[in-house]
């Protein structure tokens, strides 16, 4: 970049430039030289050769200046060249010696260096599509391609391109990429970070060798320690740890390092130092990786994060890839095929579940119905995932509904009996997502809610939509018919949902009945388990001193589920809240016995746990230490799946009052300190359609051994 003439560029330097040695010079008939002075790059011009060979670099300047003249092609950035290995001229200031004008020597151009500027900077160019796992394309990405290199358990990411997917996905970043750099260039331009993978590859490596120390924490910032560390005797360091700045050391320990370390082929397959060689400064082909990000309007979210151990070694100047993000990302969502021209729909999922996994339903055993993942005759001992039912906000989903312009929902309580169109306030509002050609921003959000029309209680289809609005690349799940609010409005029990279809004309909807579920195989009815609770007043838990629900305290005034200590003794005496316990009294014959509540008014109880917490991180599963019980009728469990093998019947376990008894107190209470007991009971029930377990409840008690 030359500096803007101001008219007072009185000294002139002229660097005469002979390529005349070169034989073939057809594919480069111009070159490049840039003054670097103090303050970098001073001024550049382009050098243009004549028949044989020969032209002249001149500079123009307000003073005299020392520097250096460096010489490269004619597409090499003016920043790129000082960092490259390729010919350079020294100027003294001595040399001006109070001219006005300077004439340096010819600088004859080598073969070598003439080849070498046609092949130092070349341009790759990388062709991808990013798609979503179900390998629908995602659109409106942002797709960013990263060189990568490994030195030790420190890894440097450097950007060389981005691109923005189309709606079919589709990318391409073209990027230019020199080698042959000043191994101390390289190194200033690179930010470090340590790969946590890497690491422990190392340090699983030499943890167990006795002669070498402990290794270091790492540090992102590459530094000698831990090289020093290594090859010290006695685990003396002989000199300060200073930065990794001098490549020529590298090379000059890398022999006995080699020794000292053992042999590790998984590394060499990962290509890390000391293991293999490593030259980066001289690395003609770039060592690519991605990250993408995405706006679908609700903020930018990472859909694609490649590490350094994904990197793609040695690329050719075309390469192609196909990239696969994760289920964050929108897809574009492509109408089901197999609708053809049928009058027919399909319900296909309740949450994120295939009907198919819902007793009850199509492709599912008959019963439980309603019930996600429908229990065997005889269940594993410990499972707690079988027979879950819903609750919240339950969404439906369906496909082949384009054929009719509007539709109701209505739900049955009786098995099928009797039909009732679902009341408003179980219709939530709804939205769909469409990529805009026009954008940024690329996508924007379409409302789909129910609301009044003709006298009905009606959602508009996609299909319909377009009619009037046009075709558009929809993303996201353009599935959901209905986002079922089913709490407080609903009472646990099983419901079946099915959809009425009707034909817009004019402002009025012509009913066109129950459509036939695809492949006529009945009506198009889903059966789903609904079970919701209450939270304080009305939830029916009881309000007394023995069974506190304190403010701001860990339990929950509810029984969906509730927990509770009912007693506690220990070799016959009882222990009550903040109890104190003679350590002295507790031996391998002094029984322990705790009785408990973990139960569910609704019987759709999951699991509970009983631990023992004390000092610091301490604690024992107390149902593994002794044999439990219940008082009265029921199954101890402590899993729906033990419970099924004591004999509940399957949707149900309600759980109660059980007894743990302890024969060794010792197991119990270990030690003299204060102790935490710390009961937990979960539902089955899938809350907004998250598996989490979130209906739980939890108690505590404290008590001391002195």
């Amino acid at each position: 970049m030359s500096p803007k003439k101001t008219g007072s560029e009185k000294y002139v330097l002229r660097v005469p430039i002979d390529a005349s040695g070169v034989e073939d010079r057809s594919e480069l008939k111009a070159l490049k030289a840039v003054f670097v002075g103090k303050g970098g790059v001073l001024a550049s011009t382009g050098v243009k050769l004549d028949r044989d060979g020969q032209g002249v670099a001149e500079f123009r300047m307000d003073r005299p200046h020392g520097g250096q003249v460096i010489l490269g092609p004619p597409d090499a950035d003016d920043d790129e060249l000082p960092g490259l290995q390729t010919l350079h001229v020294d100027i003294s200031p001595r040399l001006w010696a109070e001219k006005a004008e300077l004439l340096l020597d010819p600088v004859i151009v080598h073969p070598w260096y003439w080849h070498w500027w046609l092949r130092w900077c070349r341009t790759f160019v990388i062709r991808g599509k990013l798609v979503c796992p179900d390998g629908n394309p995602v659109p409106g990405a942002e797709v960013c391609a990263f060189d990568v290199d490994r030195f030790w358990w420190w890894c440097s990411k450097q950007q060389v391109g981005c691109a923005t997917t189309d709606a079919n996905g589709n990318f391409t970043i073209k990027f230019r990429w020199c080698c042959g750099w000043w191994p101390w260039w390289w190194w200033r331009r690179r930010v470090w970070q340590v790969d946590p993978k890497v690491f422990r590859l190392i340090d699983d490596l030499v943890r167990d060798i006795p002669e070498i120390v402990p290794l270091p924490k790492p540090d992102p910032v590459p530094s000698t320690e831990v090289l020093d560390r290594l090859l010290a005797d006695g685990g003396t360091i002989k000199r300060p740890p200073e930065p990794i700045a001098a490549p020529e050391r590298l090379s000059r320990i890398r022999p006995d390092l080699v020794r000292r370390l053992p042999a590790a082929p998984h590394l060499e397959a990962l290509r890390i130092w000391p293991w293999v060689p490593w030259h980066p400064w001289t690395d003609c082909t770039p060592d690519i990786i991605f990250h993408s990000t995405q706006d679908c309007g609700q903020g930018e979210v990472v859909i694609l994060d490649e590490s350094c151990g994904d990197a793609r070694w040695n690329i050719p100047t075309l390469l192609d890839v196909t990239l696969v993000a994760t289920n964050e990302a929108c897809c574009v969502q492509l109408p089901p095929t197999e609708c053809e021209d049928e009058e027919c729909i399909v319900l296909t999922h309740v949450c994120d579940d295939l009907v198919a996994t819902i007793g009850g339903n199509l492709g599912a055993q008959a019963t439980p119905e309603g019930y996600r993942n429908p229990s065997p005759p005889a269940p594993p001992a410990g499972s707690y995932w079988h027979d879950r039912p819903y609750g919240g906000i339950v969404p439906i989903r369906g496909v082949c509904t384009d054929w009719f312009d509007y539709y109701a929902f209505e739900y049955s309580g009786d098995g099928g009996t009797t039909w009732a169109p679902l009341p408003p306030a179980a219709t939530l509002h709804m939205s769909r997502t469409y990529f805009d050609f026009g954008g940024p921003p690329w996508f924007q959000s379409v409302p789909f809610n129910f609301a009044m029309v003709d006298g009905k209680w009606v959602c508009e289809t996609l299909g319909h939509w377009e009619s009037v609005n046009g075709p558009r690349t929809w993303v996201g799940d353009r599935t959901v018919l209905l986002r079922w609010q089913t709490a407080n409005l609903f009472s646990d029990g099983v419901y079946h949902l099915r959809l009425r279809a009707y034909r817009e004309a004019g402002g009025a909807l012509i009913d066109l009945g129950i459509p036939d579920r695809c492949t006529h195989l009945g009506d198009n009815d889903v059966a789903v388990a609904i079970d919701n609770r209450i939270v304080g007043p009305g939830s029916g838990h009881p309000t007394s001193p023995s069974h506190p629900v304190p403010p701001g305290g860990v339990h929950l005034e509810t029984t969906e589920p509730d927990t509770d200590f009912v007693s506690i003794t220990l070799g016959g005496g009882t222990i009550g809240p903040c109890g104190n316990i003679d350590r002295d009294a507790i031996s391998p014959a002094t029984p322990l016995v705790i009785e408990f509540m973990a139960s569910d008014s609704s019987a759709h109880l999951a699991r509970y746990s009983l631990r023992a917490l004390w000092g610091e991180n301490n604690a024992v599963n107390l149902l593994n230490a002794g044999t439990l019980s219940m008082v009265g009728p029921g199954q101890p469990g402590p899993t729906y799946g033990a419970a099924i093998g004591q004999g509940a019947a399957a949707p149900k376990w309600e759980g109660g009052t059980m007894r743990l008894t302890i024969t060794d107190g010792e197991k119990a209470f270990p030690e003299p300190c204060c102790y935490l007991l710390d009961l937990w009971a979960w539902k089955r029930t899938i809350v907004n359609c998250d598996e989490d377990y979130n209906y739980r409840n939890h108690s505590t008690m404290t008590l001391a051994v002195t």
